[in-house]
């Protein structure tokens, strides 16, 4: 009970968040309600007792994302244009989107069911065999680097990807900020 309410409270917040992303034009609080989104959410995970997942988003999400878009809002405007045009198609698209993905959700079991598919061959699969399969007899660390290997080489892909991204727009106005002082 306690938990369905601390998750509920926490939902709502990331609703009100998403709504106050929405309806900013400013980019610097769109980038701090970004970053309070992830927090969230890393505290939703944590509540669900995915505390590695939860370390993940709090550092990518949160942490390093938060940084990168800083960065580089410093070297770009800090007000979004206002639309020429009432964005209707992007609305319809976004709640069939959630729609679907809300009807997606009715065949699933019951949260936390004992009996879903999850609980019945891979935890079981992972725990039986998984120190034999990968040689790392820590479970957790072995569905990680092991079995979840390609996952973790995406999240650093995109991670570097966004550090490459700021490197380049810190260095075309350096470069601008270098000609102009020549001149």
């Amino acid at each position: 009970m306690t938990t369905t309410l601390i998750n509920t409270a926490l939902l709502l917040m990331m609703a009100a968040t998403v709504i106050g992303i929405v309806r900013l034009r400013n980019l610097f609080a769109v980038v701090i309600l970004g970053s309070l989104y992830s927090f969230l959410m890393a505290t939703i995970f944590l509540v669900l007792d995915a505390v590695d997942v939860s370390m993940t988003e709090a550092a990518v999400g949160a942490g390093v994302t938060t940084v990168l878009l800083l960065s580089t809002l410093y070297l770009t405007k800090s007000e979004e244009a206002k639309p020429s045009h009432t964005p209707i198609l992007p609305l319809a698209v976004a709640l069939v989107t959630g729609g679907l993905l809300v009807y997606g959700t009715l065949g699933l079991p019951e949260f936390g069911s004992p009996d879903s598919v999850i609980h019945q061959h891979v935890a079981p699969r992972y725990l039986e065999q998984g120190p034999e399969e990968t040689g790392v007899p820590n479970v957790v660390t072995a569905v990680l680097a092991s079995y979840r290997g390609f996952d973790t080489l995406g999240e650093v892909t995109v991670v570097f990807t966004g550090g490459i991204g700021v490197i380049v727009l810190l260095r075309r106005r350096w470069r601008a900020d270098r000609t102009r002082d020549h001149k």
